[in-house]
């Protein structure tokens, strides 16, 4: 498992992706409502979102595994409990999400 991306909810977009790209992230998505940028070292990546009401802690943790059911499967198996079971989503990736015991959404 690899930790794929990192998303957070922003208030104004432009003032967003001016301040990430200051901060040395390079700029590979960017839509009207959603950016993500590459890292300057490692796989990982960091989106943002645009929201009308940014939540605090409203962050997203995406990992990345080579088969989404069978680690559904082998995690259910382990007493976690999903909010979503698997499906393909518009934006061409497989996801099932939980939360961790804080609420955390992963």
């Amino acid at each position: 498992m690899d930790l794929n991306q990192v998303l957070i909810e922003v208030r104004d977009m432009a003032d967003s992706l001016e301040f990430y790209e200051k901060l040395g992230l390079k700029l590979i998505v960017s839509a009207e409502t959603y950016a993500r940028f590459e890292l300057p070292s490692g796989a990982a990546t960091f989106s943002i979102l645009l929201s009308d009401d940014p939540t605090p802690g409203g962050s997203v943790l995406y990992f990345e595994v080579d088969d989404v059911d069978g680690s559904f499967a082998a995690l259910c198996e382990r007493g976690i409990t999903f909010d979503s079971t698997p499906a393909d989503q518009h934006y061409r990736w497989r996801t099932a999400t939980f939360r961790d015991p804080a609420g955390n959404k992963l």
